[in-house]
Order: C-alpha cells, then sequence, then structure tokens
C-alpha cells in the first residue's frame, strides 16, 4: 500500500486540484521575471484574451502551463479554458509515441519523449511529454515524471525568462538533448566498465547488461530519430508569429539532435562488437568443453567394447581358460586406447 501510495504522489507532485503541475506568465513588459501562477490566475488571463503585444526585440506576453495527465481534471480543464487545436486533443489519445513537431491551425504539437525523472538505465523508463505552442500560450502535458521538463521548470524558477514560446520550446528540446548526453556518457561509462571486465577474462553476466543497455539506445533512437526531420520541414514553412531568431535557434537544437543521435549509433555498434566478442568467446570455452568430453569418449571406447563383448554370457569367449588371459586384454585395451589418444590429440594440434 505505502509504495502504491508512493507511485501516487510521485505522479502528482505538484499538482493543483486542476491538475497544474506549474504555470509561468512571461510579461512582455518585464521579459526577465517569470511569475508564477496557478489555474484559476490562468484560466483568468486566458479568458482576457490579451492582445498581440509585442514589443522591439520580438518578445510577448505568453503563459506556459504543465500539467499532470493522471490527473482527472487536467484534460477537463484544458477543453474548457485553453482553447487549443483539436488536434492537440487527438495526438494525446492516438498511441503513436514517435517524436514529431507539426503544424495545427495556427499553432505547433510536439510529441517529444523523454527519460523518466527516476531513470534507471531501462528501456521501460521513457514516456512522452505532450506540447502545444501557440503565440500565447504554451502547454507541455505528461503522466509520469520527466527529467527535461523538470530541468526547463528549475530553470525558469531559477530566473531564467524565455522571452517568447518558440523559445520556451527551443529550451525544453535543449533540455532534453543535455539529458540525451548524459544518458550517452552513462552508457559508454558503463561499456568502458564491461569492456575492462572482457579484457580480464572475467565473463559473469555481461551479455546481458549489454542487451539491455543495447535495447535502451535502440528504443530511445527509434523514438527520437523523427525529430530532427519533422522540425525541419516544419521550419520550410513555420506559422506566421515566429520570428526568424526563434526559427534559427530551433534549427541549432536540430543539429544537438543530430549529433546526439549519431553518438547512440556509434554505442550501438561498439555494444554489437562487444556481445560478438563475448559470444566468440563463450563459443571458445563450449568447443574446449566439447572436446574434453570427446577425448573422454574415444579413450573409453575400447574398453566399454571389449567389456560389452566379454561380459556376454555364450561359449567361446577367448582367453577365457588363459592364466594370463587378463593381462593380455588390458594389453589389448591399452594399445587401442593409446592409437585413440594419439589420433585425437594429433587431430586437435
Amino acid at each position: 500500500m505505502s509504495s502504491a501510495f508512493h507511485d501516487l504522489a510521485a505522479q502528482s507532485y505538484g499538482g493543483d486540484e486542476a491538475g497544474l503541475i506549474c504555470g509561468y506568465l512571461f510579461d512582455a513588459a518585464a521579459p526577465e521575471h517569470a511569475r508564477a501562477i496557478d489555474s484559476a490566475q490562468a484560466a483568468a488571463w486566458l479568458g482576457a484574451q490579451p492582445e498581440d503585444a509585442v514589443v522591439d526585440d520580438g518578445s510577448r506576453a505568453y503563459v506556459w502551463l504543465h500539467f499532470n495527465l493522471s490527473h482527472a481534471q487536467a484534460e477537463r480543464w484544458l477543453l474548457r479554458h485553453a482553447n487549443l487545436s483539436d488536434t492537440f486533443y487527438e495526438t494525446l489519445h492516438e498511441g503513436l509515441p514517435s517524436t514529431r513537431i507539426e503544424r495545427a491551425d495556427d499553432s505547433l504539437i510536439a510529441v517529444i519523449n523523454d527519460v523518466h525523472f527516476e531513470f534507471s538505465f531501462e528501456p521501460s523508463d521513457i514516456s512522452t511529454l505532450w506540447i502545444s505552442v501557440g503565440p500565447h500560450l504554451v502547454v507541455t502535458a505528461r503522466t509520469k515524471p520527466l527529467r527535461s521538463v523538470d530541468a526547463l521548470r528549475t530553470a525558469v524558477k531559477a530566473g531564467e525568462a524565455p522571452r517568447s514560446s518558440t523559445e520556451l520550446l527551443e529550451h525544453l528540446l535543449r533540455a532534453q538533448a543535455d539529458v540525451l548526453v548524459k544518458i550517452v556518457r552513462g552508457v559508454t561509462s558503463r561499456i568502458d566498465r564491461i569492456e575492462d571486465e572482457l579484457l580480464a577474462g572475467r565473463l559473469d553476466h555481461k551479455r546481458a547488461r549489454l542487451g539491455v543497455l543495447r535495447r535502451l539506445l535502440v528504443r530511445l533512437q527509434r523514438l527520437l530519430a523523427p525529430e530532427p526531420a519533422a522540425l525541419f520541414r516544419l521550419l520550410q514553412g513555420p506559422p506566421a508569429w515566429m520570428a526568424e531568431p526563434d526559427a534559427q535557434e530551433l534549427r541549432g537544437s536540430t543539429e544537438e539532435f543530430s549529433v546526439v543521435l549519431r553518438d547512440m549509433q556509434a554505442l550501438q555498434e561498439r555494444i554489437k562488437l562487444l556481445q560478438e566478442e563475448i559470444a566468440a568467446n563463450v563459443n571458445e570455452d563450449n568447443n574446449r568443453s566439447l572436446f574434453v568430453l570427446t577425448v573422454v569418449t574415444v579413450l573409453a571406447l575400447p574398453i566399454n567394447i571389449l567389456a560389452g563383448l566379454f561380459g556376454m554370457n555364450v561359449g567361446g569367449i577367448p582367453l577365457a581358460e588363459h592364466k594370463h588371459g587378463f593381462w593380455i586384454v588390458v594389453a589389448i585395451v591399452a594399445s587401442f586406447t593409446a592409437v585413440a589418444a594419439w589420433a585425437a590429440f594429433r587431430k586437435k594440434r
């Protein structure tokens, strides 16, 4: 029961009665400060329909709202107050977690895959973040705590204030790239330790450990690979409210993702080579064991054959009455055993 309560607390951490984990108002008149707001204040601000006031540096007033979709009231509140595109709600329920960013009416809809806040290098520790970006409103929603959006929330809480909603999205993408870089470094460190153990001859259970890391990288790459191409297509025809500097920053974040994805591909190849090396070592050990078993079987073959022949209860068994018959049979068995051993070891050499 305590475990279930802990999981529920983790999922609803920071959420109010509407499922809002955090909300910030970025005022164009004071772009260096972000003011924390709750769901009631956000609803009042959105209901006032602020004018599209843009200052000289291209900044404008906008709100960032981060929701916990595990809360029953979160989606209802969005339907009632946020006036988001229908595509956003369709994306929430379609069950396609592949990363992508696309236009919907006059807003951007993004599906971003991120790692859980309590990440333990398991393929299952990956979840989805849904994003809607408009000129005055950015909505992020998730079902489980995620690292990238939490890093962005920490940065905004510490005083960082993106001047536009597009720049906020770009900050989120860069935060996700930083998280992926840390994952790549962590995987690289684990692979280095496994490789050192392999060179030292301590096989242990490294094949299973390498398999888990490889599945993690494959899953991350499969979920993240579409992002650079989708973002590139989007930037060919951005919305009218997106400023050119913001579009350039998004292009820069795309390049960072491309570098991380290439590093992941290189790590997959390295893991594959290590797995092949471990498999070759295992095959060599099996071959040595099989050779020993074969030699023992061959050496025991002459005595088994003679024991079977002389053990038949029939008449005419040779040397049965000879006083040195036992030693003669021993000499015959030893001779055949020596010939079999010579043939087996000669073939091995």
